[in-house]
């Protein structure tokens, strides 16, 4: 009967020791639900930080494409300005060519004065 007292004494012993072993686990568990916690704020906290740099991000992305826009506006001007250019020249060219044209029928003129008054004299 003693021995049975011994066993059941340590089989007492051995599930007090699981009882702490248990309850051991139970806080380190405990520890890495908090540690799971913390790492879940700082993963919303980066996951906030990245949209915040997306909104910039296509903030600067708007400014890009209204500067693209200026540049547009800008060529378009640039081109405008050429082919009034480009008219101005053709303008100015006829007009050389209509002087061209009076002054050989000035000369023309001239000739045939000449040619008038030689017969008279």
């Amino acid at each position: 009967m003693a021995i049975y007292g011994i066993i059941n004494a340590i089989k007492r012993i051995i599930n007090e020791i699981e009882g702490i072993i248990n309850a051991i686990n139970g806080i380190i568990n405990a520890i890495n639900r908090k540690i799971n916690a913390i790492n879940g704020i700082g993963n919303a906290i980066n996951g906030i930080i990245n949209s915040i740099n997306g909104i910039f991000n296509a903030i600067y992305g708007i400014v890009k494409a209204i500067h693209a826009i200026y540049g547009i506006v800008k060529a378009t001007n640039d081109i405008n300005n050429s082919i009034y250019g480009i008219v101005k020249a053709i303008n100015g060219l006829k007009n050389g060519i209509y002087s061209f044209t009076n002054s050989i029928n000035g000369i023309v003129n001239v000739i045939c004065s000449l040619k008038i008054l030689s017969k008279n004299t």
